[in-house]
């Protein structure tokens, strides 16, 4: 911890070999993390950057009561449901648009070249099928579904992350693998 906190300090003195060393450390968590999320590589990537930039006007006010990976997921999630809630925005404006004669809507909904590099399936079917069924989850359920399952995280950091109890955390985990389980059974069972 101690080692950590030289480290931010190094962050907070603006020191340029530091950031480096955060963007090295990270950026493949933080890529991952953003792509469960957003589905799309070009998302990912610019989310990505954003959550770089915030750390770094930020650090400054990091209070150190979390581990530094820890406060870097909760940017990395909160910024993903804000770069969702803006998507969705834009996406009702294009279906007002195109009610009204406008452009027509462009889907970006599920990317047919989408590959999550922590899910490995031999049929990418099977992968858009249960991704698009962890987007039908509650919020809540799908953040903490998609850090332990997609990004490994232990229920002890989920809870920092999002800032709750790890009763809650299970809770929540296994709520969204019984819903999972309800839409993928549904999904199967009509196209069989």
């Amino acid at each position: 911890m101690q080692e950590e906190s030289k480290f931010i300090q190094r962050l907070i003195d603006k020191e340029q070999k530091a950031f480096k060393e955060l963007v090295n450390n990270y950026e493949k968590k933080v890529f991952n993390t953003c792509l469960s999320f957003l589905k799309n590589d070009e998302d990912a990537e610019d989310t990505t950057q954003e959550v770089f930039i915030e750390v770094f006007r930020s650090v400054k006010n990091f209070e150190q009561k979390a581990s530094l990976s820890t406060w870097i997921y909760r940017i990395t999630v909160t910024k993903c449901l804000d770069f969702k809630k803006a998507s969705n925005r834009k996406k009702r404006f294009a279906i007002m648009e195109s009610l009204f004669g406008g452009n027509d809507i462009e889907r970006r909904d599920f990317p047919g070249n989408f590959n999550h590099p922590g899910v490995l399936f031999e049929d990418k079917e099977k992968g858009k099928i249960l991704f698009a069924a962890i987007e039908k989850l509650g919020e809540n359920q799908r953040i903490a579904f998609t850090l332990h399952n997609l990004d490994d995280l232990s229920y002890k950091e989920i809870s920092e992350v999002m800032d709750i109890s790890i009763s809650s955390v299970e809770s929540l985990i296994f709520r969204a693998r019984k819903n999972l389980q309800k839409l993928l059974e549904n999904y199967y069972r009509e196209n069989k």
